[in-house]
């Protein structure tokens, strides 16, 4: 097998969510390409439907499907009846700002309802399916850069990405002998329909700019190009790691 061979995903199947839009479907497009069968997930209905029927017009396989990660059983009863998936890209996940002395336990419980507790079970149903199964796989959660350092009004996103860097080190320890693999990625600031108003403030942008050591801000398709790695073979020692795509953000 060769190196190109090795990131093909024929004969798997990957779930995804967060998939209508941005880095999520980049992702699904992503490992499409590369031969998988992939499902993707998100709230919205008619997003959802649209980008899997454009990936099927391609001659590839997808289907969708309307889910909330934070909705545990609905979402493990979902991977009880689809799975198995040989591939998860945990990519749901919601960023909210405010300052620290601001945050409410409201506030605090939404932002880890989502990016912690959701990402949390929806690993653990995969991997229960695989291990029920005896198949190996790969389960990668989508962190940030801000899951390594922290920011600015970024507390409560901050303390959720910090938690998905930590259970994923130990679901890498717990679920090694399984053959299951468990990563992140950790993004900086990337391009997409939700970020894009963010960047019409001049001194924002120019703040983010002067963070990131390539001096651009990313786009979707980069992200995905490391999903693609981590799902795939190419990977295949790869466990317990958090794969930073940030520009060399955290590089100081």
């Amino acid at each position: 097998m060769t190196i190109h061979d090795k990131f093909r995903l024929d004969g798997k199947s990957a779930l995804i969510t967060g998939a209508s839009r941005g880095i999520g479907l980049a992702a699904a497009k992503a490992l499409s390409e590369a031969g998988a069968d992939v499902t993707l997930t998100a709230l919205s209905s008619e997003e959802t439907s649209a980008a899997a029927a454009a990936i099927r017009a391609e001659g590839r396989k997808a289907t969708s499907h309307v889910l909330d990660v934070r909705e545990v059983k609905e979402f493990s009863q979902f991977v009880e009846a689809h799975g198995p998936f040989d591939v998860l890209v945990n990519n749901a996940g919601i960023n909210r700002l405010a300052h620290c002395l601001d945050v409410s336990p409201v506030y605090f419980d939404d932002v880890m309802s989502t990016n912690t507790r959701g990402s949390f079970f929806l690993a653990q149903a995969v991997a229960k399916d695989l291990v029920a199964r005896q198949r190996p796989g790969s389960i990668i959660t989508m962190s940030s850069q801000m899951g390594v350092v922290g920011g600015v009004q970024r507390a409560a996103y901050c303390a959720s990405k910090h938690a998905v860097e930590g259970y994923t080190k130990a679901m890498a320890i717990e679920l090694g002998p399984h053959g299951i693999r468990v990563n992140t990625i950790c993004p900086t600031f990337v391009e997409t329909e939700l970020t894009r108003p963010f960047f019409e403030d001049a001194d924002f942008k120019a703040s983010v700019l002067s963070k990131i050591k390539l001096g651009r801000i990313g786009l979707p398709d980069e992200v995905a190009g490391a999903v693609l790695y981590l799902a795939s073979d190419a990977s295949s020692l790869v466990t317990g790691s958090a794969l930073k795509v940030d520009g060399g953000w955290t590089a100081e």
